[in-house]
């Protein structure tokens, strides 16, 4: 799929992520139990591959103890069928581009159909890859959106709930909304918004307008965002968006879904030429997030009124621009909203699998009771056990000093070492699944030193000045610390609230420069060692918060096994890497 996509539409570079095809990733249910799921990037090592998830596929079965000829039902979360290839072509023949843009656009589109995305060639690629050829009758194509809807009715419990999904694009749509009722979805057709209006696309072009990648940084500019109030007038609002009557948006250009340069012009002329500075990127930045805040809540606006139901669920990767969920859920009537950890497309491979399941003749609603009656949890990759990282540990022999200790005993000194200004590498059972790092493959710190953002920025993640860290708070103390409004958790990273005044002073690092944080909630049942952790931190410094970033530097994907941790390690200015029960420093480090 790369290949084609970078020869033939020149998707390469910066670009690279721009088309579909990213963040590949295979789910396992069992019984209507999810008991697996791993992106493909923690095992390949590449970062929002593009390529056959033929590693996450073979773990995802192996960890069951099963092989592909016990598998009932296998789901894509895609579905291009050849209906959706005449309409695509239709559109680009009623285009206003000159004629033989057209033409080559439609042999482009055709090929893609034939070579990569049709349900022939995908399962051809599935049998290549795999050596197995499923059987067409256990095959299903769901379609994208209904993928993303999915994922968030299983992973919510699988309740009754309205949905907004909103991403780049799928087959050929960009949003859409609707109802999900006894596991059955209604897609209100007349919300239905194509890929020339996509509020996902339009915000990755400006992704790459101000020098990051798109369907990659836009959480770049949402760190931006902070660092500047929105222009009055607004030219985004003024000028390019248009909100109708029925719930839709539009745009006055519309995308040029092939070109992610197509507006770059108009950006020029609503904000001036282009100047890599703060204060003209932050500006820009906080016009496009203030235009993106108005477009959901006039969705949602809209569905509200069409729905009696009081759950929302929002999925997709436009779910995962934080700064907007909170104010888009406090200014709805909805009682409560969840944006999934697997609201981008990592997660849609878990949507797919349950879709598939459910509308399965043999699931009866008492299966679909029992599978709701079990939490699901977001740690579902790989773990390694004792024998692995001490295998592992060799191959740095004289290199580092370890020391193993009981659970008790590690949680104390870990919490006395953090009472320091130092930086810690924290790896534990199974890695999570999506894009937030969830406390198994994290980078901790003390939030109460004021320079330990920069530490981090600079000397471990190798990243820009601007960007914030997220802090873990235990989930019956957050609404002391954070104004969370009508919201008790968070536990996934999806919302963001204001730190209350009295406590800015005493989280400095984790509080980003509009006074706001983007928390993890932390419970026993859920984290009982990080959650440990953190009560026995708070007691000795009375700061009731830990930073928590992903466990990797830029460019590389979350760490996922011990050697993955121990390079991540030996290559950055982390000062200890706890890997288990084992406490790790560097020898050359170590002092008496």
């Amino acid at each position: 799929m790369s290949e084609f996509f970078s020869e033939r539409l020149g998707a390469t570079g910066i670009n690279k992520h721009y088309l579909l095809g990213h963040d590949a990733a295979a789910a396992l249910l069992i019984d209507g139990r999810l008991v697996a799921a791993v992106e493909e990037e923690r095992l390949n090592r590449e970062k929002k591959t593009t390529d056959f998830p033929v590693n996450a596929i073979d773990w995802c079965l192996k960890e069951a103890g099963i092989t592909y000829d016990d598998v009932d039902l296998f789901a894509f979360p895609w579905n291009w069928s050849a209906q959706v290839l005449e309409e695509t072509l239709d559109a680009i023949r009623a285009s206003s581009a000159p004629q033989d843009t057209k033409t080559g656009l439609m042999a482009d589109m055709s090929d893609l159909y034939d070579q990569v995305v049709s349900p022939e060639a995908i399962l051809a690629d599935f049998e290549a890859r795999t050596g197995h050829r499923p059987d067409p009758a256990k095959v299903r194509f769901v379609p994208h959106h209904l993928a993303h809807a999915t994922t968030g009715y299983y992973l919510a419990g699988m309740k009754d709930a309205a949905f907004l999904v909103s991403d780049g694009r799928a087959e050929r749509f960009s949003t859409l909304t609707g109802e999900i009722r006894d596991g059955r979805i209604t897609v209100f057709e007349d919300t239905v918004t194509g890929a020339h209006y996509s509020m996902g696309t339009l915000f990755s072009s400006i992704t790459r307008f101000l020098g990051f990648v798109p369907n990659n940084d836009e959480y770049k500019v949402m760190g931006l965002a902070g660092y500047a109030t929105p222009p009055t007038p607004n030219p985004f609002l003024d000028n390019l968006l248009r909100l109708h009557g029925d719930g839709r948006y539009s745009f006055t250009k519309p995308l040029q879904t092939d070109n992610l340069h197509s507006h770059d012009a108009l950006f020029e002329e609503y904000f001036g030429p282009f100047e890599d500075t703060l204060e003209y990127t932050s500006r820009v930045a906080a016009a496009a997030q203030q235009m993106l805040n108005v477009a959901t809540a006039h969705q949602v606006g809209h569905l509200e009124k069409r729905t009696d139901l009081n759950r929302l669920l929002f999925e997709g990767g436009v779910a995962l621009n934080c700064l907007n969920n909170t104010p888009l859920f406090e200014g709805s009537r909805f009682e409560d909203m969840q944006v999934s950890f697997g609201a981008s497309d990592t997660g849609i491979t878990i949507g797919a699998a349950a879709h598939a399941w459910l509308n399965h003749p043999d699931t009866a609603p008492a299966d679909i009771r029992a599978a709701a009656s079990e939490p699901v949890t977001p740690y579902l990759g790989p773990a390694y056990d004792e024998a692995a990282i001490e295998e592992a540990l060799q191959a740095f022999t004289g290199r580092v000093v370890v020391s193993r200790l009981d659970d008790d005993e590690l949680i104390e000194q870990v919490a006395k070492l953090l009472t320091k200004k130092v930086v810690i590498g924290w790896f534990e059972g199974r890695i999570e699944h999506g894009p937030r790092a969830l406390g198994h493959r994290s980078i901790l710190a003390n939030p109460g030193f004021t320079d330990i953002k920069d530490i981090i920025n600079t000397r471990v993640k190798h990243r820009e000045p601007f960007r914030p860290f997220a802090p873990l708070v235990l989930e019956e103390q957050a609404p002391k610390i954070f104004d969370m409004g009508r919201k008790t958790s968070s536990p996934y990273m999806t919302f963001v609230f204001p730190v209350r005044d009295e406590y800015r002073d005493r989280i400095p690092g984790a509080v980003h420069v509009d006074g706001t944080s983007r928390i993890q909630t932390l419970t026993d049942e859920a984290t009982p060692r990080l959650t440990a952790l953190l009560r026995r931190f708070t007691e000795l410094t009375d700061t009731p918060c830990l930073i928590n970033t992903s466990f990797n530097v830029a460019g590389e994907p979350i760490v996922c096994t011990p050697t993955d941790a121990l390079n991540c390690f030996m290559s950055t200015e982390i000062d200890y890497l706890i890997l288990g029960n084992h406490v790790i420093a560097k020898t050359d480090r170590v002092t008496d």
